[in-house]
């Protein structure tokens, strides 16, 4: 495969779990994923769009964890990749790996989420690849299980899987104490963010466990293990910023592929600091995202989710009036559109018409929704 994998019809889920009440606190974990989510949604990297990335922070809940993966495996048609973070755990009584949660305990696997019920959400998921990405201690019973390495294999199977962990079935994964990112995932980051010398064009995710591998052994650190089903390891995952460094001087494209990428970051920073309750960063990180999105001029979807996001925030913080004007500015963007997009703002703005006062408008804009709906079918 000479191309990456389409954006508009992939999707990410990125978890990670850094706050627990049994369990030593993993602070980097928090960093992992909002950096991650940067860079698969850098344009210059992968571009995923950011409305198809979701990233969960601390889930308490199996659920919390599962839902976000059964409904991006509805969605994406090309490139499903799952991304966890946080402790890895062993039952008492099997060799099975849990990922755990915010109450889990040690040795209590029922506290968690088993892997094999993540396996599930893969295997019924409609995407032609599927790669999953698990940075915790034990991962590498996950793509032991890939590969027949033990009685679960049958069961494990998922078709199209590439399954890249931080650490073998028996070691624990690292996060160095006063580094921003684990060991696995900063080695990671690195590599999307500048590429590899001597790679290809497309960095595959053969090349990317091949490298790696190299530099974590060089530190001295847990090395990372791989699975894979149908050649999977050929799909390329991101562009070689390495290559194109040497290859073109800087113009007018990369201006707006940097805007871009400072829209996608901000609307990541700012979804992670309301889920963490910090709204008043979130804030201003959106009105940034927003006027660059506006100024860039490019990626309406992009610019609705900005505005979808922001006029939800100032809602919630009482800003009734604002939250209004923003979701109009959207509703006159998407009004003579069909898309999934389209119905969400005339909802969210009927909503909050009504909550103000002004029924006769919020209907207009709920019969706008519905005709829509009849348009297209079902959203």
């Amino acid at each position: 495969m000479t191309v990456l994998p389409d954006p508009t019809c992939s999707r990410a889920v990125l978890v990670g779990t850094a706050s627990y009440r049994h369990l030593p606190q993993l602070p980097a974990v928090e960093a992992n994923v909002v950096d991650l989510a940067a860079e698969l949604c850098d344009p210059t990297v992968w571009g995923l769009p950011v409305r198809n990335c979701t990233v969960v922070t601390d889930p308490l809940s199996p659920q919390t964890v599962l839902d976000p993966v059964y409904q991006a495996g509805e969605e994406a048609t090309d490139t499903l990749l799952v991304y966890f973070a946080g402790h890895g755990m062993r039952d008492a009584d099997s060799a099975d790996l849990y990922l755990a949660l915010g109450d889990s305990r040690e040795h209590l696997g029922y506290t968690a989420v088993a892997y094999q019920h993540l396996r599930t959400a893969l295997r019924s998921a409609r995407a032609r690849r599927k790669i999953v990405v698990l940075d915790c201690c034990f991962s590498g019973r996950a793509a032991r299980a890939l590969t027949g390495g033990d009685v679960l294999a049958a069961q494990a199977a998922v078709d199209g899987a590439y399954v890249l962990t931080a650490s073998p079935a028996d070691r624990i994964a690292l996060a160095p104490e006063g580094e921003r990112n684990t060991a696995f995932t900063a080695e990671l980051l690195r590599i999307l963010r500048e590429g590899v010398t001597e790679g290809p064009e497309l960095i595959d995710l053969d090349t990317l466990y091949r490298v790696l591998e190299e530099r974590l052994r060089a530190k001295n650190r847990p090395l990372p293990q791989r699975s894979q089903e149908n050649g999977v390891g050929r799909l390329p995952l991101a562009r070689n910023k390495a290559r194109a460094g040497r290859r073109t001087p800087s113009g007018p494209v990369l201006a707006a592929e940097v805007r871009a990428a400072v829209v996608a970051t901000g609307l990541a920073l700012a979804r992670l600091l309301r889920a963490t309750g910090n709204t008043r960063d979130a804030q201003p990180v959106l009105r940034l995202a927003l006027q660059e999105q506006q100024q860039s001029g490019q990626a309406q979807g992009d610019l609705v989710a900005v505005q979808l996001e922001l006029s939800e925030l100032l809602a919630e913080t009482g800003q009734v009036r604002e939250a209004i004007e923003i979701l109009e500015l959207a509703f006159h963007q998407v009004h003579k559109g069909y898309g999934p997009e389209a119905v969400l703002v005339c909802r969210r703005l009927a909503e909050l018409l009504q909550e103000s006062g002004n029924h006769l408008q919020a209907c207009e804009v709920l019969k706008h929704a519905l005709d829509i709906m009849e348009d297209t079918g079902p959203v």
